[in-house]
């Protein structure tokens, strides 16, 4: 069956975006060609995405996971019913209040020999906290934010994780954690 994994760029303490959601700061540091190899590498790995779904529960052009270079079914959270919304070839499938369903949709529709990308940081921890994350890959910016998103603050419980990768080329660092409890 599919990998779950967490798959984000975050600043150096650990923030997602900035106070108002922004990620322009991700961008304009140095990047090598390994850098670029390496997070095409993880993105080829992805079978599936789950996330969760805006109010309106529309598919805005901001909103596309991974800017639309993804052709792969997407499971949204939310929490009333909508039927499926198809855009650019991706369908887009939202899921009530089950977040356990949504991977195990997101499992079944990547198959075995992909992963099931986990997007946001309340959907990233929820999965942490049920036990259904088995890495987590991170590139990380050499930035101090001070203030922001974080992709793990208000996780209650203790996760011990197993290094697998570490990378770094140009100025990210590329860190790869399998999941231990």
């Amino acid at each position: 069956m599919a990998r779950v994994i967490i798959h984000a760029t975050v600043s150096l303490d650990g923030f997602m975006a900035d106070s108002d959601g922004g990620t322009d700061w991700m961008s304009g540091f140095p990047i090598a060609p390994e850098d670029e190899e390496l997070v095409e590498k993880v993105t080829k790995e992805i079978g599936a995405v789950v996330g969760g779904a805006n109010k309106a529960q529309t598919i805005e052009d901001g909103e596309v996971p991974y800017g639309g270079s993804l052709r792969v079914p997407v499971y949204l959270m939310t929490h009333s019913a909508h039927e499926p919304v198809e855009k650019d070839g991706v369908t887009y499938t939202f899921v009530v209040d089950d977040i356990e369903r949504a991977v195990e949709l997101a499992k079944q529709a990547a198959g075995d020999d992909k992963s099931v990308s986990l997007l946001g940081g309340s959907i990233a921890r929820q999965c942490l906290a049920l036990g259904l994350v088995d890495e987590i890959q991170l590139h990380v910016v050499p930035i101090l934010l001070g203030k922001g998103i974080s992709l793990f603050a208000g996780l209650d419980r203790r996760v011990d994780l197993e290094r697998v990768e570490t990378a770094a080329f140009a100025g990210e660092a590329h860190v790869r954690y399998r999941v231990r409890s």
